[in-house]
Order: structure tokens, then sequence, then C-alpha cells
């Protein structure tokens, strides 16, 4: 039985019979109703999302109405799965949770895995089966995946077979994991191979509420301490209505391609879940990439869509104006700003526009954005249809267009931390605060300064480090840099730029010299960085964003 034919009387009677055994844990330690984000859905009508919805089982069923059930849906070098394909898979997951586990609607599960089908079948299984999915990004050791199991109480986690050492070692330390099930394993007793294959795959999806909690997303820790941000199926499915809807415009004819771990947002909805609402399909490689890789695969594979940070752009740019990239349309970028030098670089490389965008953990996704046809130097882009953005001051005031201000914003979707006292500093009277210094001009373009913490006062003037940066990028020996404000007993706060280089170029007080009236010459002398340091890299999360909280760091 596939979801798509499931009798409405047994998923209502399924629907009774869990109301009395569903998991309360995560509904109890959200904020008090007065520390939530205004949840708005009146701004675009496919917004209005039925009561009761299963997330999983409406992306299924939206591409098997739509004719899609033998197009492909999950693509590797190894294997193609097509969505009906897929869906068997994913109820089988379900069913050995539900059946072998006796895990119940509300439970969490950990997962830990990169961007491969099988996390993706992973995930995808655990939702289908109104259990909570708690991702972890492939890299964490123990510690840190202690941290995560003692803030979500999972009692079973789904691990890649090739990351399961660091799993175990933290599930020494811990009482709360009961179970660990392999998957990307074949033919190993208590695999998720072995254990789905014994399933007939006759599931009824969960018929849970459109607002009971679908998954859990640790922030990537630019901040240094992680906080879960809670997203409801409702979230999710308001989501897909709007960016991908009104901005990426994906088709079924697409395939889809990127970095971006499924553990972070980003990678979760790029990768998979707006594919899946647009009926397209994503390739998940063998291997990691490195930018000559990606390029090469890109046109191996026939990629029409591509997600990556703007460093990876960056890099890319030289193999794909070798090799070009013929069939490639859509480039999106996030996850930290893009700095213009990059935009125009990749442009100039491939003739394609990057989607720039901002979005959050929070908020589950991308709220401001334009697409290729609507772009403006400089500028991230306009408000996406269905949230609305403005910039504050301290008193949540609008200030004037062109003043920098803080971010607001209000949509479909909205901050809620799992049990965090900082619940306080995101949702201030209905608005999340993001945490980002914007301007906004008279077109409604907002233009991106830096977060918050990372403006810069200095003698008495305002600097924002990513406009430094991308000055410096535009200098041909600079290959990464990171601008940040360091302490200054006669300034208060100097300009200070940590930078890499490209090979053949030395670091120095000459090159340091070269770099300081490269910048005088591009902005206010003011800006310039009075402080250069050299280093091999810089420090980014998994996700390729720059920790500066790092860079500030004695």
């Amino acid at each position: 039985m596939n979801s798509s034919s499931v009798n409405v009387g047994a998923a209502d009677a399924a629907s009774a019979a869990i109301s009395a055994q569903t998991d309360r844990f995560v509904h109890e330690r959200l904020p008090p109703p007065e520390q939530w984000p205004t949840l708005d859905y009146s701004l675009l009508p496919e917004l209005h999302i039925p009561a009761q919805v299963n997330l999983v089982d409406t992306l299924f069923n939206r591409a098997l109405q739509n004719g899609h059930a033998d197009r492909p849906m999950l693509r590797s070098d190894r294997m193609t799965l097509s969505y009906a394909e897929a869906l068997a898979r994913v109820n089988r997951i379900a069913q050995v949770l539900t059946e072998d586990f006796h895990l119940v609607p509300g439970n969490r599960v950990l997962l830990r895995g990169g961007n491969s089908i099988g996390m993706a079948l992973a995930w995808l299984g655990v939702v289908q089966a109104g259990l909570v999915a708690v991702a972890s990004m492939p890299l964490l050791r123990a510690k840190e995946l202690c941290e995560i199991i003692e803030k979500a109480q999972p009692t079973v986690a789904l691990c890649d077979a090739s990351l399961l050492d660091e799993l175990q070692l933290a599930r020494a330390q811990t009482t709360v994991l009961q179970a660990i099930i392999p998957f990307n394993q074949m033919n190993e007793p208590g695999s998720m191979a072995v254990l789905s294959a014994q399933k007939d795959g006759n599931f009824i999806p969960c018929p849970v509420a459109a607002d009971d909690i679908a998954m859990m997303a640790f922030t990537s820790g630019t901040t240094g301490k992680p906080k879960a941000a809670v997203h409801t199926h409702r979230d999710v499915l308001a989501a897909c209505e709007a960016w991908p809807r009104h901005v990426l415009q994906a088709s079924p004819d697409d395939i889809v391609m990127g970095s971006p771990p499924l553990a972070f947002t980003f990678g979760l909805g790029g990768m998979l879940i707006f594919p899946m609402w647009a009926g397209a399909s994503v390739y998940y490689p063998s291997i990691g990439y490195t930018p000559e890789a990606m390029v090469q695969l890109i046109n191996q594979v026939g990629a029409t869509i591509c997600y990556t940070a703007p460093t990876f752009y960056r890099q890319m740019a030289a193999f794909a104006r070798q090799h070009g990239v013929p069939r490639l349309r859509r480039c999106v970028s996030a996850g930290e700003s893009l700095p213009d030098a990059t935009r125009q670089l990749w442009k100039d490389a491939t003739g394609i526009e990057i989607i720039d965008g901002i979005g959050a953990t929070e908020m589950f996704h991308i709220f401001i954005s334009s697409t290729p046809g609507d772009v403006r130097r400089g500028a991230i882009g306009k408000v996406v249809p269905g949230y609305r953005a403005k910039v504050v001051d301290e008193s949540g005031n609008e200030v004037p267009r062109g003043a920098i201000g803080r971010l607001a914003v209000i949509g479909p979707t909205g901050c809620r931390y799992l049990d965090d006292d900082r619940q306080r500093n995101y949702v201030k009277n209905g608005w999340n605060y993001p945490g980002d210094a914007f301007t906004q001009d008279a077109d409604g373009y907002f233009f991106y300064q830096a977060r918050d913490d990372d403006m810069i006062i200095t003698a008495g003037y305002n600097v924002a480090g990513p406009e430094v940066e991308d000055a410096l990028l535009k200098h041909p020996a600079v290959a990464e840099c990171g601008v940040v404000g360091a302490p200054d007993a006669d300034r208060g706060m100097v300009v200070k730029a940590y930078v890499v280089l490209k090979p053949g170029h030395a670091g120095g007080d000459a090159m340091a010299r070269q770099l300081q009236d490269h910048v005088k010459a591009m902005l206010a002398p003011f800006k310039y960085p009075r402080q250069i340091e050299f280093l091999p890299q810089l420090p980014r999360t998994e996700t390729g964003k720059l920790q500066r909280f790092r860079l500030r760091q004695p």
C-alpha cells in the first residue's frame, strides 16, 4: 500500500489511536506562548495548510499525483531510486522504527550521516512515522554528540556505518540512547538494510497534526554554543511555498547537486525537501567535493541546480571557465554573506547570476532573496513572498531607508528554541531577529552589513566587516579573508583582517601595506584594516561559515 491510496477511515482510526500515546517531550519544552514569534499565513493563499498533515506523506503524494512515480528522485553513482521506489523504502524504515523499536509519535530519533541516499531515506522515514528527526553534522565528536543527546533525549539513532565510532563513544557516556541502527551497510545483522528488508512496506503515514514537531535543527555554531530550533510539519511545508516557488522555480526536469549537509537546514531544504516539492531529483556523490571535482561532476551528472557556499563558488570559478557548465541554470548561495567580487567572478566565468539568500536555522530557510533577473549589485535581494521584513533600531522602530539597523522578520516560519533562555533574544514583540545588521534602499532591496556583533566601531565610525572583506577579495593575491574588530586603546577598536593568500604570494609587511593601500583606494580611508595577519586557513564550520568569533579570540 502506498501513501496515496490509504483509506481515509483507516487514517482517522490511526489518528485516534496515536492521540493517547504521543510523546509530548518537545511540546512541553517549547517557549511560553508570549515568547513565540508571530506566524503569519495571510500573505499568500498557498500558505493555508490543512490542520492535519504529514510533511513526508504530502511530498510523496504531490509527486505521485503529478505523475512522477517513475521519475528519478534520488541519484548516486551506485543507484537511482524513483519516487515510487524511494517511498517503498521510506515506509519500510518507518515500519522498523515503529514495529521493531516501538517508537511512538513525538519520540526523537538521532540521525548521523553525510549526504547520501541512505541519509535522505532515513530522515524521510523518521518523519513519515510521526517521529522527530534530530540530524547531526557528520564531523561532530563524542562530546558534541553527547550534548545533542542530552538536549534532545533520543532513544534510537540511525547512523551511517562509516561514522559509528564517535556515536558509540557518545552512547557509552549517556543512559539515554538505547539503540544505534547502521545504514549504508548491506547484509549486516541489525543494519537498516537487513531490518527493512523484512518489512512489506504497508505503512500508513502517521496522521500527525500540522503543528506537531517534524524536526529539531541544531544551529551550526558560528557563535560558539549551539541551540536547538524546532520546526513543525506546517513550517516546512510553508517554507516550500515561499522561496522555492517564487524565487528558485525548480522543475521536474532539474537535477540538483551541492555541498551543504542534510543536517544543516540550508542543505535539508535545498538538497532534499525542495527538490521533492518540485518533483526534481538530487545527486549525492560517494566522495567529498573539491572545487574542480564539483565542476566535473556537475557536467558528468548534467546538474542544473547547484547549492554551495560563496567560498566554494570562488574556488570553482576557474574550473568552470576551463570546463564550462552548459546544463547548469541555477546557482544558490547562502550560509554566509556573498561578496560581490565572488558573484561577479562566477558570473564572468559561467554567465550565471548567483541567487543569493539569507535564511536562518531558526526560520528553516531563505526569507530574503531575488530571482536572477531581479538582482541588484551588492544587495542580497528583496523580502521573499510570504514574509515581511524591516530594518529597525534598538527599540524596534523602523529606521529611514539607507540607515543601518537590525533586521526583523515575520512570516509563516519562526524561531522556537527547545528549552533555551536565548529565545528572548531572538523573538521580540512577535518579530524574529536573526542577528544581522542591514540597510534597505528605496526600492526595497536589502543590503547585508554584518552580524550584529560584527559591526566594528572605530573612532566613532561604523565599519561593516563584510564590506572590507569584499574589497580585499578584489585584490589578485587574496584567496580568503575575514575581518573583525580588535581592541585598541586610542580608537576603542580597529579593523583587523585575517588573510589567506593565493599560492605564489608571500605575507609580510610589504604585502600588508599593499593590501591596505588597495582597500584605501576602494573604500573610505577609515575602513582600511590597520592590522593584517596572514593565516594558512580560516576557521570555518562544517557548513563553510566563517567563525568570526574565533578570529576575535586572543
